[in-house]
């Protein structure tokens, strides 16, 4: 990768679709939560209690995915829009990156775990694994679809104007921010949180996904297994342990890595791929 990438003829997002983008996340996400945070008796009795499985939860944390295809197909059409998703199929990555996502975060749960004097690993239910097992599942369907947003689409726009290391910190900021009613919302797990740890590990986090992001490509794969690792209900509770440890790492990452992410050479900038960079969404 020697040189930024740009989207095709007819199909390339001008830069100001990052306003657009973040005023449509915003709307959705706050209008939703805002009207239980307001209103909680009213909206409990109008749509029933909320709870990270309620329809209108699922609803607010999809908001950076509604807006990123709303963008993409207004500018690309249906054709872009599988040109779009075709970066699902961007698998390649190199050993360590990978090892970091699937071994090295579980690790830093186990650690901040054990840390705090926590288990290796979250306590099963007496039910066994298999309600745990489910809620996995539907968690792939939760946080992870933030990233067709924030990766799909916000991350390339911001990287034509500025170096991958920038573009992570803006990004995580405003992720964190974009979380921020739901701290007040009873029902759910933010309720029992603190802000401010979380907002912090949201720009940590922001940045160490950038490096995976532009080694693969663009790859939108790796970034919602990234984020599926963060909400893997066996790994145990570890903060505020994992926070600080993670911000160890990601001090490590940007140094080993200072090159590419303090320059724009090999950013990947474009959201629709150009046909011939596209992968092949059907075999064959």
């Amino acid at each position: 990768m020697n040189s930024p990438r740009h989207d095709g003829a007819g199909a390339r997002l001008p830069f100001r679709a990052t306003l657009y983008f973040l005023a449509l996340t915003f709307l959705i996400t706050w209008s939703v939560i805002g009207i239980y945070v307001l209103a909680p008796e009213q909206a409990s009795s109008w749509f029933g209690a909320i709870s990270g499985s309620h329809p209108l939860f699922f609803l607010a944390t999809w908001a950076p995915a509604i807006a990123a295809f709303v963008l993409v197909l207004s500018h690309g059409g249906a054709s872009g829009l599988r040109r779009f998703l075709s970066r699902l199929l961007l698998w390649r990555v190199s050993a360590g990156w990978g090892a970091f996502v699937l071994i090295g975060l579980p690790l830093v749960f186990v650690a901040g775990s054990l840390i705090k004097g926590g288990p290796v690993l979250a306590p099963l239910p007496p039910e066994g694994a298999s309600p745990i097992l489910a809620v996995m599942a539907m968690m792939l369907f939760l946080g992870p679809m933030e990233e067709f947003g924030w990766r799909g689409v916000l991350q390339p726009l911001l990287q034509r104007h500025m170096a991958p290391l920038w573009a992570g910190l803006l990004i995580g900021v405003t992720w964190g921010f974009w979380h921020f009613p739901a701290f007040y919302l009873s029902g759910t797990v933010f309720g029992g949180w603190h802000f401010l740890p979380f907002f912090l590990g949201n720009v940590v986090l922001a940045v160490l996904v950038t490096p995976i992001f532009n080694r693969t490509g663009g790859s939108l794969l790796w970034p919602m297994l990234f984020h599926w690792q963060l909400i893997n209900p066996f790994w145990p509770d570890a903060q505020p342990w994992d926070t600080w440890l993670l911000v160890g790492v990601a001090a490590i990452v940007v140094w080993w890595n200072r090159k590419t992410m303090l320059s724009r050479k090999g950013a990947v900038t474009e959201v629709i791929p150009t046909p011939a960079r596209a992968a092949p969404l059907t075999a064959g």
